[in-house]
C-alpha cells in the first residue's frame, strides 16, 4: 500500500524490522515543561541506545529502539525521571 504512494508521499525507500520497541513519555505536563524530549534523549544516548524514530504530539514524546534495549531504556529513563526513588 506505501509503496503504491512512493511517488505521492516523496520516500526514498521504505523500512521495517520486527524486532523493535516503542517507548514513550506520557504527560500533560509536557506542554509547560520545558526539556522532556531532551532528557529522554540524553537518557537513552547516555546508555548507548539508538533511537531509530522519533515521534512526538503535545503531551508525548515516543521513540522506536532495539527490542534488546527494552529493560535498559526503561530503567534509565525511570532514574532520568526520578521515578525510581523510594
Amino acid at each position: 500500500m506505501l509503496r503504491g504512494s512512493q511517488a505521492e508521499l516523496g520516500f526514498d525507500q521504505l523500512l521495517s524490522g520486527p524486532n523493535v520497541v516503542k517507548v514513550s513519555v506520557i504527560g500533560a505536563g509536557m506542554r509547560s515543561h520545558a526539556g522532556v524530549a531532551q532528557q529522554m534523549f540524553k537518557a537513552l544516548a547516555d546508555r548507548g541506545i539508538n533511537i531509530q524514530v522519533i515521534s512526538t504530539s503535545e503531551i508525548k514524546v515516543s521513540v522506536l529502539i532495539a527490542e534488546e534495549y527494552t529493560e535498559l531504556a526503561l530503567r534509565g529513563l525511570h532514574s532520568a525521571y526520578g521515578l525510581d526513588a523510594a
